[in-house]
């Protein structure tokens, strides 16, 4: 990073000393629970007391965290001790996920998607409890077992919430992920203290362009660019100045937090995460994986983080045979759907500086999106696949797998007119499937390959078509995304979080736990999508 974004960024990153006498309960981080609970966490995941790991990861206690272990220290040895009864009695559990919602199917799908919006919206409490991080304003939550905040979700969440002419919640959800990078220096996973070793796609500045289109006022990006440079700043790999050197250190195939340098001057992005222990929301699963890979623990650990900070948890994209979870390798891999998202952020920066009058860090902010843009092409474009790959950098090859995460550069407009046209044909002649869009072309039991399909990844697809005019494909496969959400609606009752294109006679499945239904972002979309026919109408 040039020393002059470098000097901007420590100027704007003070935080004031008066800060530090408010205790309201947004500004308290409450402890990882595998960290507060030590043994005792360890004890309730790996005797497996919950189906779901999360469930304990998510508990209230009743007392603090101090009295309950000498508690647990005393009696765990005692002829007759019942750990079930003994959580129990010190912890409050969050309510059972309502994966059935009551629904009249004679409803329209539009009906039935503004009726979840008050079911799914959480309203600050004022209080921290259990694992959970207060926020100042309202947000909407997925649904089923994500009782919390998701970053990347609550974009394509914020698109649903900006048809159904909630304003003032996307203000608020903007608002609180300001917060967050504000007081806990970027965008956690969730709002949960276990997630803030990592975030998620960044999709921030997605949402800051969403409000300022929702409110009609571009200004609003220069009001958010404290947070949007602050951003930057940790995807950047530097939490300090100290790190800033070890950043720009880098000699080419090196890596340090979240940067990778390459080749020809350039710096991409890898996904990350700063914690080397199992997922405490997935305990004994995680501890079951490094047990068999022969590979050290806390290198499988990190590799399976990473794997949750991409939001693709998970998929045959991090496998190095391209088939098992035991050969994740993450963190090798400079996936071309990060990058593009930072290249936005790039380009949003530049903007915001503009708007203040700032030509000179705008310019160096364009400068910096142009040599992404030029680096992406570099290492990730296929010539002979015609399509995007994620790049492994330190096999210094692009990874076989291929994905919808090609469809980036067509969102952000970095393919040229000729990549697109290939990208599209791809799309035509392989991942688009009865039900709609594959997420890759392999099936290995994983939520984000084959056969399920996401809303998110059908948006940026759409929308990435549309900009370079493949308007028919766009349209064909907007038409048969529709179409199985409100199949599916109409013969369950439900928006699922995942579908099964390629056999619209089943749901969709795999991963680590059973098909959610809510649900966010499916919700976001599919009133987004079905909006466009109510403006294609003519008018009366």
């Amino acid at each position: 990073m040039p020393f002059i974004l470098r000097s901007c960024v420590l100027s704007i990153l003070a935080i004031p000393l008066l800060l530090l006498a408010c205790t309201p309960a947004e500004l308290q981080t409450p402890p990882s629970p595998d960290v507060e609970f030590g043994q005792l966490f360890v004890d309730v995941q790996m005797k497996e007391l919950f189906p779901d790991s999360k469930t304990f990861a998510d508990a209230e206690p009743l007392i603090p965290a101090k009295q309950i272990l000498r508690a647990y220290e005393e009696q765990k040895d005692k002829e007759g001790f019942d750990l079930r009864a003994f959580v129990n009695e010190y912890f409050r559990f969050p309510d059972a996920p309502n994966n059935h919602f009551v629904s009249d199917t004679s409803l329209s799908p539009e009906a039935h998607i503004n009726a979840l919006w008050p079911i799914l919206t959480r309203k600050p409490t004022g209080e921290v409890k259990g694992s959970l991080l207060a926020l100042p304003r309202s947000y909407v939550v997925p649904g089923g077992r994500f009782g919390e905040i998701y970053y990347w979700d609550s974009y394509f969440t914020m698109l649903g919430l900006q048809e159904a002419g909630e304003d003032s919640l996307i203000e608020g959800m903007v608002s609180n992920f300001a917060h967050l990078i504000r007081y806990q220096g970027h965008v956690p996973n969730g709002n949960r203290s276990y997630y803030l070793s990592r975030s998620q796609p960044p999709y921030f500045s997605l949402m800051v362009r969403l409000l300022a289109e929702t409110r009609n006022n571009d200004q609003i990006i220069a009001q958010y660019l404290p947070e949007l440079l602050k951003e930057y700043y940790f995807w950047m790999g530097a939490a300090n100045e100290d790190d800033m050197k070890k950043t720009g250190d880098l000699k080419p195939g090196e890596a340090y937090r979240r940067v990778v340098r390459l080749p020809g001057n350039y710096q991409l992005n890898r996904y990350y995460d700063d914690s080397d222990t199992p997922r405490p929301e997935a305990y004994k699963e995680d501890v079951a994986i490094a047990q068999h890979t022969g590979r050290k623990a806390e290198e499988v650990y990190r590799d399976i983080r990473a794997g949750a900070e991409s939001g693709w948890d998970f998929t045959a994209r991090w496998f190095r045979d391209g088939k098992t979870m035991g050969t994740i390798h993450t963190t090798d891999i400079i996936p071309v759907d990060l990058n593009c998202l930072l290249y936005e952020l790039e380009m949003t920066l530049a903007e915001g500086y503009t708007l203040i009058n700032d030509q000179a860090h705008s310019q160096s902010f364009k400068n910096l999106a142009e040599k992404r843009k030029k680096a992406i092409q570099q290492f990730c474009w296929n010539k002979e696949d015609g399509f995007y790959h994620d790049y492994d950098f330190k096999e210094a090859r692009q990874t076989p797998i291929a994905s919808l995460a090609a469809v980036y550069p067509l969102f952000f407009n970095i393919a040229t007119e000729d990549q697109a046209r290939l990208v599209a044909k791809r799309l035509k002649d392989d991942f688009l499937k009865p039900g709609g869009l594959t997420t890759t072309l392999v099936q290995t039991g994983q939520q984000w390959d084959a056969p399920n399909g996401w809303a998110p990844l059908h948006w940026m697809a759409i929308q990435g078509l549309r900009n370079y005019k493949e308007t028919a494909l766009a349209q064909e496969i907007r038409d048969i995304w529709v179409e199985e959400n409100v199949r599916v609606y109409k013969a369950t009752g439900r928006m699922v979080e995942k579908y099964n294109v390629y056999d619209t006679s089943l749901l969709g499945g795999g991963g680590e736990y059973p098909l959610q239904d809510g649900f966010g972002w499916t919700n976001g979309v599919l009133l987004k999508l079905l909006a466009e026919d109510k403006k294609s109408e003519p008018k009366q």
